[in-house]
């Protein structure tokens, strides 16, 4: 794994409002996705907003997660993960995956990709990948995944979770 160069102790925008920080980009709707990975034979995730492509020669994605994760440093220690794009519908999952200290799996139906990571059944769309850098950015990791397999379900009649401005949205015709 890699760290961002040139970035370690800078303390860029120090003087920024935290709160006001916050508040202005709420007012960029993202995904939300649950990260999943195994721990053993046992699977774990956490929801993430945090989610982007990259590249598509080759084929890259990446996401954010605290530094403070207890759940990512499970998933880095396999080397993959699947991230799971949510369904206007799956609010709930997103909740759960989001709350520390229950077992986040409970009442949740998924089936394993061929290289096992765990795939929500019903979500909008997946990605199997690959951990291929991990980079330090203030008080959080970028993780760069190379995507090996990815659903391949007719997803046309749905529409994806949505947060913006601290709330779940959908979309509007």
């Amino acid at each position: 794994m890699t760290t961002m160069q040139g970035l370690e102790g800078v303390q860029l925008g120090s003087a920024v409002d935290q709160k006001l920080f916050r508040t202005t980009l709420s007012n960029y709707a993202s995904g939300i996705t649950i990260i999943s990975g195994t721990n053993g034979d046992e699977p774990v995730g956490f929801t993430c907003q945090s989610f982007y492509s990259v590249s598509v020669e080759p084929p890259l994605i990446s996401f954010s997660v605290m530094l403070t994760s207890t759940t990512y440093p499970k998933i880095r220690e396999s080397g993959k993960f699947a991230v799971n794009v949510l369904a206007d519908s799956q609010q709930d999952i997103s909740n759960q995956f989001a709350r520390k200290g229950t077992d986040k799996w409970a009442g949740i139906s998924w089936r394993p990709t061929r290289r096992n990571n765990p795939v929500i059944e019903d979500s909008l769309m997946w990605l199997d990948c690959d951990i291929v850098s991990e980079h330090v950015a203030g008080d959080h990791y970028i993780v760069v995944g190379r995507v090996n397999e990815m659903s391949q379900e007719e997803w046309h009649a749905k529409a994806p979770l949505l947060f913006f401005k601290g709330q779940y949205r959908g979309l509007s015709s």
